[in-house]
């Protein structure tokens, strides 16, 4: 249960509260067997003050006004961790015949003018592909930048942190993975986390097919082309026989299940779904199966074999040819090896749209460097953000880069991205940091000044702590620290603190922007207490 003061909301007028249940927090909000096995409707009634909006994942509520008293009722059996409240200074306005978005009066605008009519067409993509909505409405909320997590799935109510709306391709697939989750997922559930690819997978899936329908085959592959690249360079980081990467993941007695959730989760669960649906031949023939497969299930929860079983009875030419004992692509070895996905989807559909990317990143990593060539070939200003953002990410998994490269690259862009969503900043900025430009540091001050989010925060300082640049990671830290809520404020100190002793308390009214660096880090020599592995906190609780 997150209690936020209303400094950390936009509106800085009314405090605000909301609860993260995924995975197994909800534990802490009310008493419940909290796991994805069992399932049950639940009524509530919360009392609020006078001016307090509530809302929760329900699929009825009414108010009295007089008492200040909301009653809610889920009519559908849920899991405990779809189970959802927020509270406070939230407005609404409808944006489709089943939708309205909710957010604070500054952002509501905003949040119209980007999701306005597009919910409505998603849903029916959806429906047209996996069969009836059945939770009634699909409402959003946008919550302040302190939500740990981009998005979450609650039903009739999705949860967005509203730092994403000022990135429009990230909105729409972030908003379209949630609506699958209302068939992956929130119908047909995992029945326990060490499956977790069983909802994500498929969501992530279903979101694809869905993105297909309504934007085309190019996009769909660049977006697939992005989050495959970040794949791979979480396996590069992990090595290719950490457990983490398996499927069927084996959760240790007192592990937390969110620290299992990881891209392999997402991508090599969809690598799995993708090539199943390539096995049938036309990805129309696999829809049907997936309608059969929530129709069976819904309001249940399921293991891995159940949708193998069905997939199997389905087909059962599939099953007759064998093809779960595929060499080297069998079922087993799918769920259970470690690594990378044993099949990746064809994308050749979206090299209009990859091969500028690739084209451009050679031209900037072949030595020796032709700038004018390089800084000539693509005008990035022309770009869908996917399309830049997979452009950057190759720089930065090649960076340290030679300076001249750098210092190019910072000539021909820098001043362009400054105009472009946070998305694609932050990775120039950590393209900055990871080479040590001076000349654009300014640029990552003033970022960290103006975010407050998990997501604009977090990557950057451990770039800055893990290179040269840690005492001005920490003076910007001591100077925003209190505009962070409490859980981001201890993980960035304990980002700061690593190799050395942990934070103390500074009087941070003391600090200004003149205050020498070295001073700060003085301080922190100072603390005596051993430090905390970041990898110890649970950032989803």
């Amino acid at each position: 249960i997150w209690w936020l003061d209303p400094e950390l909301t936009y509106g800085n007028a009314k405090p605000f509260v909301f609860t993260q249940g995924h995975s197994v927090c909800n534990r802490s909000f009310f008493p419940c067997f909290d796991t994805p096995a069992v399932k049950c409707t639940y009524s509530a009634t919360v009392k609020a003050p006078a001016g307090i909006q509530v809302l929760m994942s329900a699929t009825q509520s009414t108010y009295l006004e007089e008492e200040g008293v909301y009653q809610f009722y889920m009519e559908y059996p849920v899991p405990a961790y779809l189970v959802a409240l927020v509270a406070g200074d939230l407005i609404h306005a409808d944006i489709g015949p089943r939708s309205r978005v909710w957010a604070e009066p500054c952002l509501l605008p905003t949040a119209i003018s980007k999701l306005s009519g597009m919910v409505e067409r998603w849903l029916s993509a959806a429906e047209s592909l996996y069969g009836p909505y059945i939770w009634g409405r699909y409402d959003i909320v946008f919550l302040p930048p302190s939500f740990p997590i981009v998005a979450m799935e609650n039903p009739c109510l999705t949860f967005i942190i509203s730092s994403i709306l000022e990135s429009d391709e990230f909105l729409i697939i972030d908003v379209i993975h949630e609506v699958a989750h209302s068939w992956f997922g929130n119908a047909v559930t995992n029945a326990t986390w060490e499956e977790m690819w069983l909802s994500e997978g498929l969501a992530t899936y279903a979101q694809r097919r869905i993105t297909t329908e309504t934007y085309g085959a190019a996009f769909t592959c660049l977006e697939t082309a992005f989050r495959l690249d970040a794949l791979h360079r979480q396996m590069k980081l992990l090595g290719e026989d950490n457990p983490v990467s398996k499927l069927q993941v084996k959760l240790e007695p007192g592990v937390n299940p969110s620290n299992l959730m990881n891209l392999f989760t997402y991508e090599k669960g969809y690598c799995f779904v993708y090539y199943l649906s390539q096995l049938c031949g036309d990805p129309r023939h696999f829809d049907s199966f997936l309608r059969a497969y929530i129709e069976k299930y819904k309001f249940t929860s399921v293991v891995a074999q159940d949708l193998l079983d069905s997939f199997l009875n389905f087909f059962p030419e599939l099953k007759e040819q064998c093809v779960e004992s595929k060499a080297g692509l069998e079922f087993e070895r799918w769920l259970n090896a470690t690594g990378p996905p044993l099949a990746e989807p064809d994308l050749s559909q979206g090299s209009s749209l990859t091969t500028p990317v690739e084209n451009l990143f050679k031209l900037w990593t072949t030595e020796p460097l032709d700038s004018a060539a390089a800084a000539s070939s693509a005008d990035l200003t022309k770009w869908r953000t996917f399309q830049t953002v997979l452009f950057l990410d190759r720089l930065l998994d090649g960076s340290p880069l030679p300076h001249a490269v750098i210092k190019k690259l910072s000539e021909c862009y820098s001043s362009q991205l400054d105009s472009m969503n946070a998305e694609i900043r932050i990775r120039w900025l950590q393209i900055v940091v990871r080479n040590d430009y001076y000349p654009d540091l300014y640029k990552v001050r003033r970022f960290l000044e103006n975010q407050m989010s998990r997501m604009y925060t977090i990557p950057l300082y451990e770039d800055l702590c893990t290179g040269t640049l840690k005492s001005f990671a920490l003076e910007i830290f001591y100077q925003t620290q209190n505009q962070l809520h409490p859980n981001l404020r201890k993980t960035i100190q304990q980002i700061l603190s690593q190799g050395l002793n942990p934070l103390p308390a500074i009087d941070t009214t003391a600090v200004t922007t003149d205050t020498p660096a070295m001073v700060l880090e003085d301080k922190v020599s100072e603390a005596t207490n051993g430090a905390i592995s970041l990898r110890d906190v649970n950032v989803s609780a």
